[in-house]
């Protein structure tokens, strides 16, 4: 998937106005995840996506690839996201959830190893997408 496609798509799935949203959406919740996930999840991932959008997922790291990555839940994820993308918490979710089901669908299974090395609590911000339930 292209960058201009992963865009569009997260645009289209959020109903959101602008190009401008949706990429502040994108890197909002993959910068987050970078920091929750190990280091080298968050690059093989990012090595999935296009350079641009895979680059919010390198952005955080500390240890070139080796660290363990932050232990944070799932409102801290939430507030994370709402800070970085300037949101109430309810759209940051919404927002995040909808980028992990394009970045899901980019990635072809890897975006699932990924969710694996996630706390129970922050599963289902994976599997959601844009229209399942959250909890």
């Amino acid at each position: 998937m292209r960058h201009d496609e992963f865009i569009g798509q997260v645009q289209a799935r959020a109903r959101l106005s602008s190009r401008g949203e949706a990429e502040a959406a994108t890197r909002a919740a993959l910068e987050t995840l970078g920091e929750r996930v190990p280091e080298r999840a968050a690059d093989h991932l990012a090595d999935q996506l296009p350079a641009e959008i895979g680059e919010h997922l390198r952005r955080t790291e500390i240890w070139d690839g080796a660290g363990p990555g932050e232990r944070f839940d799932f409102e801290e994820f939430a507030h994370r996201v709402a800070e970085r993308g300037h949101l109430h918490e309810p759209d940051a979710i919404y927002r995040t959830r909808v980028v992990l089901e394009v970045t899901g669908e980019a990635t072809e299974g890897v975006l699932g190893k990924v969710r694996d090395q996630l706390p129970a609590d922050l599963r289902p911000l994976v599997d959601a997408g844009s229209s399942g339930p959250l909890r």
